[in-house]
């Protein structure tokens, strides 16, 4: 076990279709009748899970294509919402936020507010089974039209507070820019849900100014490209808003080139509030603890500098009041324990 391991973590960004193991592809194929192009899960994982020749974002999300096969049925979005913390809880990550896009699980009849009501159901039992706490952020998908989006965003607001803790954008930044959907996150801000959007990914700076300005984001979803605009990454250190930054997605989908221009010691150093992220586990190969420990060993992170970005995680987490303190005052027990300041 090594110290990025035993560190007390925040993932606030994790998609629920990016996190679905090929042993669970496998039970749900066979209960569900669903024809595979493997027997086995070594098999499976190139449908799964990109390699280092992955050259874009859109081939990156052309995995998705398979992986939401498998999520279509109540029992599978508990299963697979249960296991992403389960995961999660076993790299000592102590809370997490679970995304997913309500209508990319409707394929076999379910509603939106069905497929959000059974992600809930599945983190909310292993809340009781493992040490973390979750919450549930809701997607709407660039490609799908308004009248979907706006559903997401009624579904949604029917489970604030009940285990929902935000909506979302995501999907091909590049052809759907967030100018596209500012009435229906107009309808976030008056159904009182907080937003996160996926800008400055794929496309630059200027996206994240729109999210924030003209979509009402209080964190930004990846935000590599922040550094492309000064004074728009100035914007984002003065109003404190915290980037979700997931390194080993960015360089696998082409969002940074390589580590050598990877941007999060920089974002550190100027003050913006970085956190630290998996975004697709199974997708990307990775989990939490690897983050930790790949930023530790190429920037030159001190623990005491991972320590204030798992702060970062806390401070930014869509929580109430109440359990943001409880969260808080965990993470400072866990890293005095670990002789961290």
């Amino acid at each position: 076990m090594n110290k990025w391991h035993l560190l007390p973590k925040v993932d606030l960004h994790v998609h629920l279709d990016g996190s679905l193991r090929p042993e669970t592809v496998l039970d749900i194929a066979a209960a569900e009748g669903i024809e595979l192009p493997a027997s086995d899960a070594a098999g499976l994982i190139p449908y799964m899970q990109v390699d280092d020749e992955c050259r874009s974002l859109v081939e990156y999300l052309s995995k998705f294509d398979f992986t939401t096969r498998f999520l279509q049925s109540g029992a599978a979005l508990e299963r697979v919402a249960y296991e992403t913390l389960a995961q999660a809880a076993a790299h000592n990550c102590r809370y997490i936020e679970v995304r997913f896009a309500p209508q990319l699980h409707t394929r076999n009849g379910l509603h939106p507010e069905e497929a959000i009501h059974h992600v809930i159901e599945g983190l909310k039992r292993a809340e009781k089974d493992h040490d973390i706490v979750a919450r549930a952020i809701a997607i709407c998908m660039r490609n799908h039209n308004r009248e979907s989006n706006l559903e997401v965003i009624e579904a949604a607001a029917k489970f604030e507070g009940r285990g929902l803790a935000a909506v979302d954008l995501a999907g091909d930044e590049a052809s759907f820019p967030p100018e596209l959907f500012r009435d229906v996150f107009a309808l976030a801000h008056k159904r009182a849900l907080p937003v996160t959007i996926h800008a400055g990914e794929a496309a630059g700076a200027e996206n994240v100014y729109e999210a924030v300005k003209n979509l009402g984001a209080s964190r930004i979803g990846h935000g590599v490209r922040l550094r492309e605009n000064p004074a728009i990454l100035q914007m984002m250190a003065e109003r404190r808003i915290p980037l979700e930054m997931c390194p080993v997605s960015n360089i696998q989908t082409k969002a940074v080139a390589d580590w050598d221009v990877y941007p999060i010691r920089d974002y550190f150093d100027q003050g913006l509030i970085i956190t630290l992220n998996t975004d697709n586990p199974s997708v990307s190969g990775t989990d939490i603890t690897r983050e930790y420990r790949i930023v530790s060993e190429k920037f030159d992170f001190t623990d005491a500098e991972l320590a204030a970005i798992i702060r970062n995680g806390a401070n930014a987490a869509f929580l109430e009041e109440s359990a943001k303190k409880a969260l808080k005052q965990r993470i400072e027990q866990d890293l005095q324990a670990l002789g961290i300041k």
